[in-house]
């Protein structure tokens, strides 16, 4: 049980290690989209977009329906934006103290 915990915390670590898949989370946090709206927002290919929902959808962190011919994405649950959060506060408050130390 602990290992396997382990293991699906590796893989949501894994969604979070790459920029195009944290603006996709982003933009979900707005609630459901379909690719065509992940396009227009972030200015990605829609293959670009694909690729990185599959992705995002095998580790657990989105999930889709379709409705008429659109398929729509949003979060598979909403702590998954607390936890996106969390971490950009680190790294900001981290960032301002490396500012402050290299007098900027």
């Amino acid at each position: 049980m602990k290992k396997e915990l382990y293991q699906m915390h590796a893989d949501m670590c894994k969604v979070f290690s790459n920029c195009v898949r944290l603006e996709i989370l982003n933009l979900l946090r707005e609630g459901e989209l379909t690719v065509s709206k992940l396009v227009d927002k972030s200015g990605l290919t829609q293959v670009n977009i694909s690729q990185h929902l599959s992705i995002m959808k095998s580790k657990g962190m989105v999930t889709s329906k379709r409705k008429g011919l659109n398929i729509y994405y949003k979060l598979s649950n909403p702590k998954i934006i607390k936890a996106f959060d969390i971490i950009r506060e680190v790294l900001s408050e981290r960032l301002t103290e490396n500012k402050k130390l290299l007098g900027k």
